[in-house]
């Protein structure tokens, strides 16, 4: 009876090796019109590019817009959160728990302002630095120990206006730059899926 329970030990480690094989990428942004070419959008936008090269399509569902990416054996649930910058934890931790999917599986995209304009800086766990969404998501999951990457967007504002340049689209310049930032940012998001945490931070990081 031993060939019984080898079967069995089996079928549970290839089961579990399915469920690490899945990844939940959530962009972080707000939803409208107004909002979808602001800095503040750069999560979505990555999504978008991503799904626009392997020719997905995302669904409302409940508490974002989804889509499934899948990649050499490896799940990716990429998620738009729609309840606004300020509420992201809520999505990310209903996806989460609907798809069982570790937290150390999930990658958030979001903008920095501590970042030269384009920027890359991957990194395991962190402080919030002041974004409204990554505060959420600490706050709703009750850690700051989740993957996440930052797209800096950089400072360049004068004293006050702040959230005018966040809520800001891109100027001329920076638009003819991003193409090739996104298409970066889709490499990040595979290598996560494929190769891991660390090894993306080394090949990534300032780039």
């Amino acid at each position: 009876m031993n060939w019984i329970k080898d079967l069995f030990k089996a079928k549970i480690k290839s089961e579990n090796s399915e469920e690490m094989k899945k990844f939940l990428i959530v962009g972080l942004g707000n939803i409208g019109t107004e909002y979808a070419n602001t800095r503040h959008n750069i999560g979505f936008k990555v999504l978008d590019y991503i799904a626009e090269k392997a020719s997905l399509n995302f669904e409302t569902a409940k508490l974002g817009a989804v889509t499934e990416y899948t990649i050499k054996g490896r799940k990716l649930i990429l998620l738009k959160p729609n309840t606004y910058m300020n509420l992201s934890g809520k999505a990310v931790q209903y996806w989460m728990q609907k798809e069982n999917i570790a937290r150390e599986n999930i990658l958030v995209i979001t903008d920095d302002l501590n970042l030269p304009f384009g920027t890359i800086r991957i990194k395991g766990k962190g402080s919030d630095g002041g974004h409204n969404g990554l505060k959420n998501i600490q706050l709703i999951l009750n850690t700051s120990e989740y993957p996440r990457f930052r797209f800096g967007i950089s400072d360049e504002f004068k004293k006050g206006q702040q959230v005018d340049y966040v809520l800001g689209e891109w100027n001329e310049i920076e638009r003819e730059k991003l193409p090739e930032r996104f298409e970066v940012g889709k490499q990040i998001v595979e290598s996560f899926a494929l190769a891991g945490l660390n090894e993306t931070m080394n090949s990534f990081n300032g780039k």
